[in-house]
């Protein structure tokens, strides 16, 4: 990939997005877990330790080349975003927990999302460029400016300027599917010599991935309890990662095109996957109303 597009478009872009996140978010959406405290932990659990886990689990079953293994991992600890909350909207699912989750691990994911790609690194791929790869205190900085400043200064917009926040709430989630699509595009391009044995290798992981994810996001919270328009929401959260964010990571942070094919792979397949998941979900919701609608009109006769 060029490298002005690596060190200079691609962070812009993604910036211009987690800005336009933050002016979507409020203090209250973290004081909100205390209110929603189950969904927020069954939530942040499977984000934050089940997915990983998963994703290292298929990883090694499939032996996947090391360069592909480390991007794999660093798309699973990257977090949910704005096309989690859009999903979300469209399927009925509680937006307002997607907006509190995406806060809460816009935050963590600038530690967590080092701690699992160093892990990666270390685990598969020790001797890769003799450490180039490694995302050392300048760069865990570099992912810190990408992610919680634009996110910071956005939620001081929306404090200060609610009706602009507002008004760019459409063209900002306009703007992160055409980010996501110029990253996806972008690293297919670069790796276009490649790019068949890339998706040969990695496409069924990343399919299998995501459909995990959403499955897991939507299957665990019922089973814990939480109410079918929040597990509706985790579901997305969890299932629809930012890809845009892994790829900007690993192709400006990281400086290796290839460790973004698996966030770019994942990318293509994630749009149908989690639209299909989302009909699923919406359609099965309508069958447990009409069961709990017949006894009641057999009662008031």
């Amino acid at each position: 990939m060029d490298s002005v597009i690596a060190s200079v478009f691609l962070p812009a872009a993604l910036a211009v997005v987690m800005l336009g996140l933050g002016m979507s978010l409020t203090v209250d959406d973290f004081a909100r877990t205390a209110r929603q405290p189950r969904a927020v932990a069954v939530a942040l659990t499977l984000q934050l330790l089940v997915l990983p886990a998963l994703c290292f689990g298929l990883v090694v079953a499939s032996d996947l080349p090391p360069v592909l293994a480390v991007g794999m991992m660093l798309l699973a600890a990257s977090p949910g975003g704005t096309v989690a909350n859009l999903f979300s909207h469209l399927f009925h699912g509680d937006v307002a927990l997607n907006i509190t989750l995406t806060a809460i691990n816009s935050v963590i994911a600038v530690v967590t999302v080092p701690l699992v790609t160093n892990f990666a690194l270390a685990y598969f791929a020790p001797d890769l460029g003799a450490g180039q790869l490694t995302l050392q205190f300048s760069k865990m900085l570099h992912v810190f400016v990408i992610v919680l400043v634009p996110v910071g200064i956005g939620m001081i917009l929306r404090r200060s300027c609610p009706t602009f926040a507002d008004h760019m709430d459409r063209p900002v989630r306009i703007a992160s599917a055409l980010v996501l699509a110029l990253a996806v595009l972008g690293t297919t391009y670069n790796e276009r010599a490649h790019v068949l044995g890339y998706i040969t290798s990695v496409g069924v992981v990343a399919l299998i991935f995501c459909l995990a994810s959403l499955t897991l996001g939507f299957v665990v919270p019922r089973a814990m309890g939480v109410e079918h328009r929040q597990a509706v929401a985790a579901a997305f959260e969890i299932g629809a990662h930012n890809a845009a964010l892994a790829i900007t990571i690993a192709v400006g942070v990281l400086n290796s095109v290839p460790l973004a094919v698996p966030a770019a792979v994942y990318g293509l397949a994630m749009f149908p996957c989690t639209a299909a998941v989302g009909w699923l979900i919406t359609r099965g919701s309508s069958r447990p109303s009409a069961v709990k609608s017949a006894p009641a009109a057999d009662t008031s006769r």
